[in-house]
């Protein structure tokens, strides 16, 4: 316990249960961090926060569309108002919209890169100005997905931000690593969120397929990903940077 006392963490996308940004905000809460949650979903992110208050935890919801810079302009000026600090930077939110090329429609394409592309260069943009400002460095954790690194059918539009998201990370890292801010990506294989349990109750037929391509033979759970991102977000990672770490039981090992 208390692995990120003191520090104060913003988690965007931390309304669905069960989610990654939800079991990412409980995580750095239950290790003394205060944790801003944000989304779109005003009840869901005030839910998870008032609960980790009810444990003892420290958590402000914030009504947030990552896709708009007025947002993400009015989330830092609260926690420059609370804090005047940030020491860790989580840009969970996004969304999939999956298809294959042909289906793909330009409107559904733009729609993700403006979340889950623009989304992560607005907060990381805005994240290091504000560690630059304050001078103790810190760490942004960029959420990206395996197909950010291998082709699935299916996922165009979903894995060109991840795969930008990747690289956009790992060339801010550079640029930031002697200011000791650090930069690094997560990527899920598949994990059991409710955009997972969706996908499963509508294609039932293909559920032990897809658990057969996955060397572990079984999903995992959000909060995987969660104790994931609390090695980065901690000071155990300070020599971490430029870097991603595959939370998939084995699947782009195969």
């Amino acid at each position: 316990m208390g692995r990120l006392q003191n520090k104060i963490a913003l988690v965007t996308g931390a309304a669905s249960r069960p989610g990654l940004g939800s079991a990412i905000a409980e995580r750095f809460a239950a290790e003394g961090a205060f944790v801003y949650l944000t989304d779109i979903d005003v009840p869901g992110v005030n839910q998870v926060a008032e609960e980790i208050v009810q444990k003892g935890g420290k958590a402000t919801p914030l009504q947030h569309d990552v896709a708009k810079e007025s947002d993400w302009d009015q989330v830092f000026a609260t926690i420059r108002a609370d804090h005047g600090r940030l020491d860790v930077m989580v840009n969970n939110a996004g969304i999939s919209l999956l298809s294959t090329i042909d289906g793909q429609s330009t409107e559904n394409y733009m729609k993700v890169m403006d979340v889950n592309m623009h989304g992560v260069f607005f907060g990381t943009h805005r994240a290091v100005a504000l560690m630059r400002e304050v001078g103790e460095g810190g760490s942004v954790i960029n959420m990206s997905s395996i197909c950010g690194l291998v082709g699935v059918p299916g996922t165009s539009a979903y894995a060109a931000t991840k795969g930008g998201v990747r690289l956009l990370s790992k060339t801010i890292a550079v640029e930031t690593a002697k200011d000791k801010i650090r930069v690094n990506t997560l990527h899920p294989g598949m994990i059991m969120t409710n955009i997972q349990t969706a996908a499963i109750r509508e294609n039932p037929a293909n559920y032990d397929t897809f658990v057969a391509g996955i060397p572990m033979g079984y999903i995992g759970e959000p909060e995987d990903v969660a104790n994931c991102a609390l090695f980065l977000a901690s000071d155990e990672s300070r020599y971490i940077t430029g870097t991603e770490i595959t939370i998939d039981g084995g699947i782009t090992a195969a």
